[in-house]
């Protein structure tokens, strides 16, 4: 659009020229004007000249202005020329410079194919790699795993030894403890062997007095209880030994009275080793025990009185008010003697469930309680109105351990149809 505007203000300046130039000839022919004194012929052509002159100026300097080209091409041809000589020269290195680097990328995409070829071959064996080197890191977990466990059994093993150490130490003190206790028992030994001629010379007179034995008064016989009563454990051997000793003495005046003489306790007669031995059981038993002094054989009035030591875990079996058995019995309660049937059978029932929850027996009776006659006829007499049928239920009248005795609230009541029969 700018060389087209330029073309256009060229036509339009040279026709001006050009026609200016026209009428100034036209007029310095008419007129027949003379310029430095020329012919007037002469000076129209001379007025031509310049108005071609005034043209091709105008022109080139119009163009010269408005264009930096025509002005490059009126004055910097020469430089044009160079600076072209000098681009083809340019223009020839860079394209030797480019068919160089043309030959450097052939040899680089060469290269760049061999590393890609290497890459894959690094890559593969990176695979492999990266498989060893999980089956390594696999491989160590578990070293540290069997690591970790041998550490703890060795730990454990550590511990071990020292226990067994600490057992070594404490067997070599009870081993020293043992010999000292070897020494006694020999000194026990010898002692012992007197005790036995004693007694081969105490049996020897119970054998000369069988028939004495046979036809004499018998106090205790085998296996009665002479006395009994709890001890608490868990205590030094001295404390055990002194409630002991004092169960002992119970035991003598318990004789005395049986034999009749008040005034001074009968003498009772208990295996040393055997109460040494019951003492050191009660120390270190965590519970209270209960001891029996019963008799070891039959007793004959006069003779000195042999007992052995009974002992038994002691607790509380039985709560005040606690209910122990009940039975219905679906017969008529008023005919004579079913009543006072039907209450044994209800008694040997509550025996029964009393021994089976830890309750003592007696050794010569095996009852565990003791009931008044007033109250046997009092529950007979209460059993008398039921016709048709009752029911019996025992209780616990106070707070029984395995000692005993047991002491009983028996409760009657009428039977009705869902009850269980049970006859006596």
């Amino acid at each position: 659009m700018y060389g087209v505007l330029l073309i256009l203000v060229l036509i339009v300046t040279g026709g001006a020229i050009a026609f200016i130039g026209d009428r100034l000839g036209s007029k310095v022919g008419k007129k027949r004007l003379s310029l430095f004194g020329l012919r007037p012929r002469h000076t129209s052509i001379i007025v031509t000249i310049v108005t071609g002159i005034l043209i091709t100026t105008t022109t080139l300097g119009v163009m010269t202005l408005v264009s930096k080209d025509v002005r490059t091409a009126l004055f910097g041809m020469e430089k044009l020329n160079r600076t072209m000589l000098e681009t083809k020269a340019s223009l020839g290195a860079a394209q030797a410079d480019l068919a160089s680097a043309q030959q450097q990328k052939d040899e680089a995409d060469k290269a760049l194919v061999a590393s890609q070829a290497e890459v894959e071959k690094l890559q593969s064996q990176q695979s492999a790699l990266e498989q060893e080197q999980a089956k390594l890191l696999e491989g160590n977990r578990l070293l540290e795993a069997a690591k970790a466990a041998l550490l703890a059994k060795n730990d454990e093993l550590a511990a071990r030894n020292d226990n067994l150490l600490g057992e070594n130490e404490n067997l070599v003190g009870k081993n020293a403890s043992l010999q000292g206790e070897n020494d006694s028992l020999a000194q026990t030994n010898v002692k012992l062997g007197d005790e036995k001629k004693l007694l081969e010379q105490q049996t020897q007179a119970l054998a000369n007095g069988l028939i004495t034995i046979r036809e004499g008064d018998i106090v205790y016989r085998a296996g009665e209880v002479i006395a009994s009563g709890v001890i608490a454990g868990g205590r030094d051997e001295e404390a055990v030994s002194a409630d002991l000793t004092t169960l002992a003495q119970v035991a003598s005046r318990n004789v005395s009275v049986r034999v009749g003489e008040n005034k001074t306790d009968q003498d009772i007669w208990i295996y040393r080793p055997e109460f040494e031995t019951a003492v050191q059981t009660i120390a270190k038993s965590p519970q209270d025990m209960v001891v029996r002094v019963v008799a070891s054989g039959n007793q004959i009035r006069g003779e000195e009185i042999r007992a052995s030591l009974e002992l038994y875990k002691n607790s509380i079996i039985f709560q005040p008010h606690e209910f122990i058995l009940a039975r219905a019995y679906r017969i008529d309660g008023s005919k004579k003697g079913v009543a006072e049937e039907a209450l044994m059978d209800f008694l040997g029932g509550v025996n029964q469930t009393a021994q089976s929850r830890g309750i003592l027996p007696d050794p010569i009776r095996g009852t565990v309680g003791v009931i008044e006659a007033a109250q046997f006829y009092d529950v007979v007499n209460r059993i008398a109105p039921y016709r048709d049928g009752f029911v019996l239920s025992a209780y616990a009248r106070e707070a029984t351990n395995a000692l005993g005795p047991l002491r009983l609230d028996v409760k009657v009541e009428h039977a009705d149809e869902s009850t269980a029969e049970v006859q006596p």
